[in-house]
């Protein structure tokens, strides 16, 4: 649903870098019942030609399985990224949509053999791999393919490192795209991902220099590849700041000039929360106010199983910039707060030691900004508790739906 209001104004002192278009005012002029997440998608837009620019050159595949909501996928088609897909569905959603298969890549590394066979079908012709089993699993389903490997890198410096399930040792790799061309694919590619939230551009210099020695010993066996895919990892702002996109950038463009024995005709990247997380501000309501043990416990009508699941995947906790609908919230003596869920569920609790106002009772707002990522794609109806509402604003031309 897309939505348009007017009036507002910028609310001050906002914490992170909170969309100016959904400050609490404008927000408390929306008529829906919570949970809604409301996304700007000037923010998007905004977003997505600030990474282009601080990587010119770099083609940019948005990673469907971060957030896949129709209005967020047509506004970046229409301003030129293409997807990365990580199973049938999302290929086919894409479809959906109008975009071609042809400009989209399949990058789950392990992916069910009826899902190569449709998407190779459907004109995808670009897959990722990282072991054996994947190459011959390819070549039957998607015979004569481009596939590209993934390498297992350092994401030691993420918040959620993903080398453990995926990737391809630098000392294998070789023999794996001599493999894949005894198989009759098309050796076209590496890639890699440093870890969602990287926060430490050091880790694409290290990347780019495992992909540059691979490239350089398939050149001795008559092996140029096509292209070179920086993945994801590219971190967005929650409450901590992060390094900018421009300062990721030139740690990226100096290592592909220094360390690379060629510049492959395709340079990709594949972000996701680093476009999508600060477009969007989660709304929900305070459900109940208790004091147990001496703590104050704030419930709320949403929580990890529909839409915040990543508070729950970290050890130290995930943190967002939180704001109420308090019109003098800035100036409220605040205290800390235990946010939970409005399941039955103990274990559904997202935030400890928040400090919010004081002075919150059952009925008022609590906004929960950078929700742009993974809240949509992981929520449920647990408990028979609806996820999120999606709305939109934004985006000149596209008028309400």
């Amino acid at each position: 649903m897309t939505i348009a209001l007017d009036g507002h104004r910028a609310q001050p002192r906002l914490p992170g870098h909170w969309p100016a278009a959904l400050s609490p005012e404008y927000l408390a002029l929306i008529d829906v019942p919570t949970p809604y997440l409301v996304t700007d998608l000037d923010t998007l837009v905004s977003r997505y030609t600030r990474f282009s620019a601080a990587l010119p050159g770099v083609s940019t595949f948005y990673a469907m399985k971060c957030n896949s909501t129709a209005e967020i996928v047509q506004t970046l088609h229409r301003h030129g990224a293409g997807f990365e897909v990580a199973s049938i569905g999302e290929l086919n959603a894409l479809q959906a949509l109008g975009v071609d298969p042809a400009e989209a890549l399949y990058s789950n590394p392990i992916k069910p053999p009826a899902h190569v066979a449709a998407a190779h079908a459907a004109g995808l012709w670009r897959f990722g791999f990282d072991s054996p089993g994947e190459l011959r699993k390819i070549a039957e389903y998607a015979p004569g393919s481009a596939v590209y490997l993934r390498l297992r890198v350092d994401d030691s410096t993420s918040v959620f490192p993903l080398s453990r399930k995926f990737g391809a040792e630098l000392s294998g790799a070789y023999d794996l795209m001599l493999l894949a061309r005894r198989l009759g694919l098309r050796p076209y590619g590496v890639t890699f991902h440093v870890g969602s939230q990287c926060a430490n551009p050091s880790a694409w210099r290290q990347a780019i220099a495992a992909a540059g020695t691979l490239m350089r010993r398939l050149a001795t066996a008559g092996i140029r590849l096509s292209m070179l895919n920086l993945g994801g990892g590219f971190p967005a702002r929650y409450v901590s700041p992060v390094p900018s996109i421009e300062d990721i950038a030139g740690v990226i463009v100096g290592a592909l000039d220094e360390l690379l024995p060629y510049r492959p005709e395709v340079l990709a990247a594949e972000p996701g929360r680093h476009l999508v997380a600060e477009t969007a501000v989660m709304a929900t309501t305070v459900l109940g106010r208790e004091v147990r043990a001496g703590e104050n416990w704030l419930y709320v009508d949403v929580g990890a199983y529909n839409g915040l699941m990543e508070t729950q995947q970290t050890v130290s906790g995930w943190r967002f910039p939180l704001w109420t609908s308090l019109p003098h919230h800035a100036d409220e003596p605040c205290v800390p707060f235990t946010v939970t869920g409005p399941s039955c569920d103990s274990s559904d609790t997202m935030f400890y030691g928040v400090s919010l106002p004081d002075s919150l009772e059952v009925g008022d707002k609590l906004y929960i900004g950078s929700a742009g990522a993974y809240t949509l794609s992981y929520a449920s109806a647990f408990n028979g508790f609806a996820p999120p509402t999606p709305l939109f604003v934004g985006e000149p031309g596209a008028g309400a739906r």
